[in-house]
């Protein structure tokens, strides 16, 4: 149809990876002798020598991929890593062309793939801009035009004469992103490099890909925040080991994302036995549904439990964790004895399920570790097992998703605010 901007048709990239035999470990003595003997064998029998060729192994990075693009969509690529999300861009982005199958382009493609691309470090950022719109076949009297809301925008004019190579990364990410969407592509591509900007630069370009959604111009974006996902692209192509897994909407596709990453982890450690009166014997993550999960929505309940073995009555026994995020922070802290529910603390012999629940919105994204703890408060531990199993929040579409979990702590908390004109 006239609005298709993108085709895809049987598409297909193969990659040759060569496999060298892996020799044990040999000492220096091993080396010299090896020579010789390899020398003493080349004069002997100067044309008999045959030189061990390695193994060589296809992969296929994508295989039978057929769908369609049309004018304003926007779309988010979804996929776990070496989905083959990122193959798939550079492919429409005729930066590597396909091994099978055909796809057709109608507009100009600006892309943002890796940090540096489509730039000369020797260049200044000023020279850079003009070069990437004279790649896209723009005029200088068109790239004139939109300079100085480029410069505004990546926020680089003390260094815009300065060579792009002294750049930090994440001055390079502002100025390339920059010029790829101020200078009117009809299709705008995107992958994960803006997570090296800090938050309100990422909240900046989010906003400018949805102005130029709303345009009329196309936006491919692959991210792995799934409520950058939901909020910002009308529809997903979920990816998986190099096939098309999904194309529709993107809230369905974001739930099936995120249902194949719970069906791939146990969201369970099954702990090894200890010489102690009371041990854990496995801590876990549950889901809303009960199934054990690593991957937690956050704006799902889901619960925390720990098993344990007790072999002699204990009085007063507490179970109790802490968790900490991805920088070992200590976020927080919780026991049994501060539970209201729980008025008897003392254990006879048998085994023992504990389990704490969560509220939906309460944990913001990221990644957490749980550091399990069985005693008798200021008398005696029984087990300890730290950062014995982590977790993570993703966000699949709150209001939290323009930040992507950065610098805005570990906890979220919805308070009641009023705001009202006093004169």
């Amino acid at each position: 149809m006239s609005d298709t901007v993108i085709r895809v048709e049987n598409l297909g990239k193969k990659y040759s990876i060569g496999h060298q035999k892996q020799e044990r470990y040999t000492a220096l003595r091993d080396v010299i002798a090896k020579g010789a003997k390899s020398l003493a064998s080349h004069l002997l029998k100067p044309f008999g020598t045959k030189i061990a060729s390695p193994t060589v192994e296809e992969f296929w990075a994508l295989k039978d991929m057929s769908f369609e693009v049309k004018q304003g969509d926007r779309v988010g690529i979804i996929g776990r890593n070496g989905a083959g999300k990122s193959t798939l861009l550079k492919i429409l982005s005729r930066i590597t062309e396909p091994t099978t199958g055909r796809i057709a382009i109608k507009g100009r493609v600006a892309s943002l793939l890796e940090v540096g691309t489509g730039f000369h470090p020797e260049l200044t950022g000023r020279e850079n801009i003009f070069l990437n719109g004279a790649i896209l076949g723009m005029s200088r009297v068109e790239i004139n035009k939109k300079f100085d809301e480029i410069v505004a925008f990546a926020e680089v004019d003390k260094f815009l004469d300065t060579p792009v190579k002294r750049y930090s990364s994440g001055m390079y990410v502002r100025l390339a992103f920059a010029v790829a969407a101020h200078l009117e592509p009809e299709i705008l591509v995107v992958d994960e490099v803006l997570a090296v900007g800090d938050v309100a630069f990422q909240k900046k370009c989010l906003g400018k890909m949805e102005q130029v959604a709303k345009e009329g111009r196309t936006v491919l974006f692959v991210s792995h925040n799934m409520g950058a996902i939901t909020n910002l692209c009308s529809s997903s192509i979920f990816l998986d080991n190099g096939q098309l897994i999904f194309i529709g909407s993107s809230k369905e596709g974001v739930s099936k994302y995120l249902s194949s990453v719970t069906e791939r982890v146990s969201g369970e450690v099954i702990l090894e036995k200890i010489s102690s009166p009371a041990y854990f014997t496995k801590i876990g993550i549950l889901d809303s549904n009960n199934g054990p999960t690593e991957t937690v929505d956050l704006t799902s309940r889901f619960k925390i439990y720990f098993e344990y073995d007790v072999l002699r009555p204990v009085v007063g026994l507490e179970v109790s964790f802490s968790l900490y995020d991805r920088h070992n922070c200590h976020i927080f802290y919780s026991s049994t004895f501060k539970s209201p529910n729980l008025i008897n603390p003392d254990h006879q012999p048998g085994h023992y399920v504990a389990q704490v629940d969560f509220p939906s919105n309460f944990m913001a994204p990221g990644t957490y570790t749980i550091t399990g703890v069985l005693a008798q408060p200021n008398i005696y531990l029984f087990d300890l097992r730290e950062q014995s199993i982590g977790f993570s929040v993703v966000d699949s579409g709150s209001k939290e998703y323009l930040y992507a979990g950065q610098d805005i702590g570990a906890i979220l908390v919805d308070f009641d605010w009023k705001v009202q004109k006093t004169e």
